[in-house]
């Protein structure tokens, strides 16, 4: 009879620590997400953030081991990251762990912290705008795969734009993610108006919207930046999965809404914001474009486009200052913070491992 009430007590301990255990783990693993973010450690002297857009998961995507092979920093995703293209959210789902599962990806991603926003394809169909149907349900599968901590500002707004700021050497850099989809009015299709210049001898898709009530980043998002350019940082690189530098080219571009380009530039000069860099996607080639405004630094638009995907020819651009380079390529930016007027260098790899273009500028030239 002892034994059998031996045997009972020995069951019911071992049942209260696996409970135990259980509600431990639990709980670790809800703080774990909860707080989870990819730790970016910057060197004092030498950041390299590396960056780019447009890559298929039906592709093998070898370009992210030559990117994890330059050791970057951290890498950021502009958009385009997978071809979802659907309605249907398992579909959308399942291409992204198609994308997960890739073993050039996942060595990435085991070296090099991951930051992302998105653009048209990955959003979930080709030039969407704010009338996506499913558009809370991506967004929900997109946080999910690159792993936003549960208590992320992302999950308590519409839309996936955010900003980042980090120390180095006593300087600031900030990171501001974009959403040019959740919010984007209507596009206008083309309608002639540059039918006068032959230097566009292919098929136009989209028009000029001169009208000041269409929007690009919506109100919220507008609020939001005005605050985020009025914090003290030294660079500012304001990623977007579109072209903002580049003159209209008839496809999707932040020259199809000008007024809104001009909001942008007119929110840096009254804000007094220092160091504003693009970098962006979109278009299935790199280059380097620089946008001169009155009363303010130049502009670069560094474009990073093609991980796997390519196109047939670049399209009219008098900003263009490097590139086009056509073949798959990702964008290097390293920034040297040992001078007093630290060094910003722009760099174009190819998959084979190749320098495409190297462009160079200083801090001050891109401060008021």
């Amino acid at each position: 009879m002892q034994v059998v009430k031996f045997l009972k007590l020995h069951l019911k301990l071992n049942s209260l620590r696996k409970l135990s255990f259980t509600f431990f783990l639990i709980i670790s693993l809800l703080l774990f997400f909860s707080c989870k973010k990819d730790l970016v450690i910057f060197d004092d002297n030498t950041t390299r953030i590396a960056f780019g857009s447009c890559g298929s998961q039906n592709n093998d995507l070898p370009i992210f081991n030559v990117i994890t092979d330059h050791n970057p920093d951290l890498f950021i995703f502009l958009g385009d990251n997978i071809y979802g293209d659907t309605e249907d959210m398992n579909v959308l789902r399942s291409k992204y762990n198609q994308l997960g599962s890739k073993a050039s990806y996942q060595n990435m991603k085991k070296n090099v912290p991951i930051i992302a926003t998105w653009d048209d394809h990955d959003y979930g169909w080709n030039d969407a705008g704010k009338y996506y149907k499913f558009k809370e349900e991506s967004k929900e599968i997109f946080l999910e795969f690159f792993e936003e901590p549960l208590n992320s500002e992302r999950r308590n707004h519409p839309g996936i734009y955010h900003s980042e700021i980090y120390s180095i050497n006593n300087k600031k850099l900030q990171i501001i993610l974009l959403d040019n989809r959740t919010f984007r009015s209507n596009l206008k299709s083309y309608n002639g108006e540059v039918d006068d210049d032959n230097r566009y001898n292919y098929s136009l898709d989209y028009g000029i919207i001169n009208n000041p009530d269409s929007t690009l980043l919506g109100e919220q998002q507008w609020i939001w930046l005005e605050k985020e350019l009025q914090k003290t940082s030294d660079i500012r690189l304001i990623c977007s999965g579109t072209q903002f530098g580049i003159e209209y080219n008839g496809y999707e571009a932040w020259a199809n809404f000008p007024y809104e380009q001009q909001k942008l530039l007119n929110l840096i000069k009254s804000t007094n914001a220092n160091g504003v860099m693009f970098l962006t996607g979109d278009v299935h080639y790199a280059e380097l474009s620089k946008l001169n405004e009155e009363n303010l630094y130049p502009i670069y638009d560094f474009t990073s486009s093609g991980l796997s995907s390519t196109w047939d020819f670049s399209t009219p651009n008098s900003n263009r200052i490097k590139g086009p380079i056509m073949e798959n390529q990702f964008g290097l930016l390293t920034i040297n913070w040992e001078e007093n007027n630290p060094e910003i260098i722009m760099e174009v790899w190819d998959v084979n491992n190749t320098l495409r273009f190297k462009h160079s500028i200083l801090l001050s030239e891109i401060s008021f």
